[in-house]
């Protein structure tokens, strides 16, 4: 056993201490996942409503089989980073096949989402040059416009005007401009308004970056957030994850090949990290080839959420991603403990994920969730909003 040092671990202590105090202390709770959003944790079954896996791919059982032959065939990892011996071929195809399917020219993967927004601002942007942020953008997103150097600027959430002004006055100054926006917002489910914002990008000869984490494979006929809007609002930087609705695990970037190639030489999460297992990959080609084809029904995520709102008299949502507020972090520890009583996993989101004072159950739907476990969920919840309302 390694040797303690007081004062590092007084410091930590202090630290938490002061966590716990606000109510934001994180634990780690062992969630054993099983089929139709169900979860294990602490011994008892749960229907989760808190995963990402918005259509239920991560226990598909072709693209568990895909990810078998191929970690048979190529092994369980990639060996070395894909500039050294790491470039199999499934990659290849992958970024292909990502690039068709969102109309760019090439794609490139990276071993995860987070990595891909550390890759992207840092290789296209440096201290001579602007960011321009939505205050309520992904960590990701922000931390990249940090390891790039350039000055950043944050706007309110979805407000052009704002925007707008903040290109007026710093655009002349900066050799080149970044935009970064995500496209479905992950703790709200709301959409920027991309059409709009890509529009002023182009006004103003900026570069335009989507992050697509939540919107692929849910809206715009799965194709993700440019094509909910009608004509596709297309940014020149499209970002998302393997992750989530895809059911598996990596990120990406769709867009030029020149862009591309430039990251595949200056990327550093590319260049110095481990690639993607082979496992991950074919399971990613074949979430997308089930997508494609239509054998998931991409639509019933947002469907499910309806249904949910509508019950409780809550706005309809666009996407599946269900914001419950309730304000204090003790509030929404409470409530999530309330539903775990019940059956239901439903983690409480506190700062700094979201702004103070904006506490809540972030409520995700899957396509295999049940109607039933719907309106039982809708139920339980019904009680605990009503006197919220009142109260207020």
């Amino acid at each position: 056993m390694s040797q303690s040092t007081p004062s590092l671990d007084a410091f930590a202590r202090s630290k938490l201490n002061a966590l716990e105090a606000r109510n934001r202390r994180r634990r780690l709770a062992q969630s054993d996942n099983r089929p139709a959003m169900q979860v294990e944790r602490d011994g008892q079954q749960l229907t989760n409503f808190c995963s990402n896996d918005y259509l239920g791919l991560s226990h598909h059982p072709e693209v568990i089989e895909a990810a078998q032959r191929a970690a048979q065939q190529y092994g369980a990892g990639a060996g070395a980073s894909r500039l050294v011996t790491g470039g199999y071929g499934l990659l290849f195809e992958l970024e292909r096949r990502l690039a068709a399917f969102k109309g760019t020219e090439d794609s490139i993967v990276f071993g995860s989402g987070y990595l891909a927004n550390l890759a992207i601002t840092p290789a296209l942007a440096g201290p001579d040059d602007l960011i321009l942020i939505d205050e309520l953008a992904h960590a990701c997103l922000y931390a990249g416009a940090q390891l790039s150097g350039a000055l950043t600027h944050r706007f309110a959430h979805n407000d052009l005007a704002m925007l707008r002004e903040l290109l007026d006055t710093h655009r002349s100054a900066a050799r080149n401009t970044l935009i970064l926006t995500d496209g479905v917002f992950s703790m709200d489910g709301d959409l920027a308004p991309l059409p709009d914002m890509v529009a002023l990008a182009q006004e103003y000869d900026a570069w335009l970056l989507v992050d697509d984490a939540h919107g692929l494979g849910v809206i715009g006929d799965g194709r993700g957030t440019a094509h909910h809007f009608n004509p596709p609002a297309t940014a020149p930087l499209q970002m998302g994850t393997l992750s989530k609705a895809i059911g598996g695990y990596g990120g990406y970037l769709c867009a030029s090949h020149q862009v591309c190639e430039l990251l595949r030489s200056r990327a550093r999460p590319l260049v110095f990290t481990t690639a993607l297992p082979p496992a991950s990959t074919a399971a990613a080609l074949k979430a997308l080839e089930l997508i494609e084809t239509g054998e998931i029904d991409t639509a019933r995520p947002v469907e499910l959420a309806k249904r949910f709102c509508a019950a409780l008299d809550l706005p309809a949502p666009e996407t599946p991603i269900v914001p419950v507020v309730l304000g204090s972090e003790r509030n929404a520890l409470d409530a999530s403990q309330l539903l775990q009583a019940n059956g239901f996993l439903v983690t409480a989101i506190r700062p700094p994920t979201v702004p103070v004072g904006t506490s809540r159950l972030r409520i995700t739907f899957s396509a295999t969730h049940r109607e039933s476990d719907i309106d039982r969920l809708g139920q339980i919840l019904l009680p605990l909003l009503e006197r919220r309302e009142a109260a207020e």
